[in-house]
Order: structure tokens, then sequence, then C-alpha cells
């Protein structure tokens, strides 16, 4: 079937158009850096990396870029409260981004372009927009003038209250309008900034990914993706100026938005104590388990985080890759249609996983050692294409023990020599005692093997 997308600008699902079949373009908006990311920060990481990978395999080339926003005013105050310099505290918060994403199974983008490093072009952006009567000079702020562009607010059909109050525009003397926005600002003394036309400053949040996005992609490329809160205004913005600039058919064609995370129907927040970081998480959890929670739900729609779901996709997984235990595992398998079909059908990830399981389920009642080496293989092929599955099986179940292997050994050996001696009180202490440490052991024709909880 072909690829089928849901275009938030036509609200509505789409069969996907290449505008060059050789190379779909996508753009991902990438962290503030001046913080951990947190797990709804991680959502539209996840959700893009598998269209990412769905693209990679029905296209010869994709080129997706993903960037960094480095230079912010949460950025600034955070280093002021912190104390630090600015560069060091983006450096390493890029740094814990990267590895954390990494942790939980996505491919690095195949360009991550920082901000700082992209100001000469949001300059020249800025003085054609400009030039062009889209912006003015204020004060030593430049803004880009709302009224000068009719079609503002297709995106998200927000008319023209609702778009000022969602804002929550700054009335300031330098703006001629309400809604204005801003592309460059002055920054004061002790604050980064770079000479422009318009004197020592720094760009606005929106000028970034517009400039970043031309940059890599060019006027007009396929696939602008996000959480659903960038809407407005921010990608709203986008459009604004790319097209303003470019002409009304540039930019975007395509644009996907994932729907918002709640921990336990709530909103996260640090005030209500429910603000999990993805760095911390993984500090007791796998990544894989992170990312099958994030890709339980399809992607348009909320998705709760809690420990339920949590303790759903542990035991989704320990059930899956059991299946995958002890297997030849073949290279070249095909991935299982099913799964492909749900991935070309607006990424149904929630349908693509229980496809994983009915692999799973035809595994465990095949007949042959042969039959079920294809199947494993297949599972592990359907699996890479969700970013799952692609450990080996006996380092997910003897992951994070307390235990050496060795130990582990040693007891198991124990306990075989007890039942050997119909000693099964012995036998039972030693099961209880690795039990206590999250061992648990299966006993089957080919002997004892054990994996954790």
């Amino acid at each position: 079937m072909p690829l089928i997308l849901y275009n938030t600008l036509t609200r509505q699902k789409e069969t996907f158009v290449a505008l060059d079949p050789h190379n779909i373009r996508l753009y991902l908006c990438g962290p503030t850096v001046y913080d951990f990311a947190h797990i709804g920060n991680a959502r539209p990481t996840v959700v893009f990396d598998v269209l990412g990978r769905l693209l990679r395999s029905l296209y010869p080339k994709i080129t997706f870029i993903r960037n960094i926003t480095d230079i912010d005013d949460k950025i600034i105050k955070a280093a002021q409260d912190n104390k630090e310099d600015i560069a060091e505290l983006t450096q390493r918060t890029t740094r814990y981004f990267q590895d954390d994403m990494k942790a939980l199974g996505n491919l690095p983008p195949d360009k991550e372009p920082l901000a700082t490093q992209h100001v000469r072009e949001m300059i020249d952006m800025i003085a054609s927009l400009i030039t062009k009567g889209h912006a003015y000079e204020s004060q030593g702020h430049v803004l880009f003038s709302v009224k000068s562009f009719p079609s503002y607010g297709r995106l998200s059909r927000c008319n023209h209250d609702e778009m000022i109050a969602g804002a929550r525009v700054e009335v300031a003397p330098y703006k001629r309008d309400a809604e204005d926005f801003i592309l460059w600002k002055p920054s004061p003394e002790g604050v980064p900034g770079w000479e422009s036309p318009w004197g020592y400053g720094r760009p606005g949040w929106h000028i970034e990914c517009s400039a970043m996005s031309f940059k890599y992609l060019g006027e007009t490329f396929d696939i602008h993706g996000g959480g659903h809160d960038l809407i407005f205004p921010h990608h709203e913005n986008e459009i604004a100026q790319s097209q303003a600039c470019f002409g009304p058919q540039t930019f975007a064609q395509t644009w996907m938005h994932n729907g918002m995370l709640t921990v336990n129907g709530e909103k996260m927040s640090k005030s209500l104590g429910n603000f999990i970081t993805v760095h911390h998480l993984l500090e007791k959890i796998p990544g894989e388990i992170i990312r099958l929670v994030l890709l339980s739900s399809h992607y348009r729609q909320p998705l709760d985080w809690t420990d339920h779901g949590v303790t759903q996709a542990h035991q989704s997984l320990d059930r899956l890759y059991n299946a995958l235990r002890g297997r030849e595992i073949s290279e070249d398998a095909t991935v299982y249609e099913p799964i492909k079909m749900a991935l070309e059908d607006d990424l149904n990830t929630p349908l693509a996983i229980s496809g994983l399981h009915e692999i799973a389920t035809h595994l465990h009642k095949a007949s042959s050692n042969a039959e079920k080496n294809q199947l494993a293989s297949t599972l592990k092929a359907s699996g890479a294409w969700l970013g799952l599955l692609q450990q080996d099986p006996e380092i997910w179940f003897k992951r994070n023990t307390g235990l050496e292997e060795k130990t582990i050994l040693l007891l198991i050996e124990a306990r075989n020599r007890a039942r050997a001696e119909k000693d099964f009180k012995e036998a039972d202490r030693v099961r209880d005692e690795l039990l206590t440490k999250g061992i648990l052991l299966e006993d089957g024709p080919d002997g004892t093997i054990w994996r954790q909880q």
C-alpha cells in the first residue's frame, strides 16, 4: 500500500508524494538545551525516529535534520542560576540529550545543526524579510509583521483573538501590532550576542528553524515534525517567515505533530512532583522499555505515562525476547507484512506492536526448529522498523541483576545438584534466593536458563 500520513495543515490523511523520490527531506524541531530532556521531549524524538526508519526502508535516501536550540532566554536564565558559562551548559545538556536519546534506541539524524552556528543565515533571512516589507526594525528589535502575511493562522486555524491569547503576546512599545513576533532582539551586557545591521543582539526562536531548514533542506521540503504544542505559535511563525521570504508554495509540504504526554492523567509539572526526565528514568529501567511505552499509543493521540504502562511494556519485551532466545537469526529476513502495512498507515505503532506479538505466538506454536528460526528472524527484522528487539536476548534477560553471572551459574549448579539428590527443599531455597535478587529460573529440556524479572 502507499504511504499515508496525516497532514496537520489539511487536517486529513493524505497519500505521501515525495518532492524528490531519490531524497526524502525531513525536519524535526529539536530540544532547547538548558536541562535534562523529559519524557515529553522524548516522544517526538522516538516517533520521528520510527518515521525515519520507515522512510529509509521505502526510499533510497532520506535527509533527516533535527536542530539544537543552544541560544534562548531559558538557557540564559539557567546559566545564570547555575552560575556557569552558557557554552558549558549547552554543551553538557546537548551531550546528555544525545546520550539519552541513543539509549532509547534512536538513530542519529543526518545533521544536528546548532542555532549558534547559523546566526549569519538568520541575519540574511531577516534582512530579506525587511526588504520585502514583511518585517520592520524598531528600537533595536526586528519584528515580523503578521498583517503583511494574509494566510497567517492557516496551520493552527486560530482566529485573531485566539492567536493573541495563545501566543501570550508581549505588549511592547516597539511593536506595531500586538501579534507581531520577534526576529531579532538586542543583547544586554553579559548576554551572548552577534553583530548585525540592527545592532548587537541575538535571534528570536522562530527564525532559527526557518534558517536551518532552508540551509540543509532547501526552500521546500517534504515533512516537518514536532509536538502538538509547537503548532502555535512556533510552526505558524515558521511558515509565515519562510513563505514570506521564499514564496507561497514553499517550505514543508506535510506537517506532522505528536500528541501531548501526561503523567497519571495530569500535565507534567515540577510543581506537581511528576516531572520525569529520561536521564533519571534510565537509571531505573532500560531505554527499550521507555521506547515501547512511547510507541504504545498512536502518535497523534495523547499518551498517559503510568507505572502500569511501564510494567506492561516490560512484560511485552520479556515475551518477545523470549521468542528470540536460542534461535538462529537470518540477517536477510523480510518484515511481517501486517507490520509494514500498519506503519504505512500513518505510523500505526500500536497495531505494529500487536503484529510483533502475532509473530511470537506463531513461533511458540511452530513444530520445527527451522520454522521457529524463520519466524524469529522475521520478528527481529520487523522489530527493527520500530527500533525494538535488536539486543542479544541473553543480554536483555541478564541486565542489572546485582549478581555476577558466575555467581548465578554456581547457584544454578548447586540447585541442580540438590534436585538430582532429591533435596527439593534445598533446591527451592536456592530458587527463592535468586528470586529475591530478581532472577527467575526456567527449566526446559535443554537445562535451566535464567533471566531478570
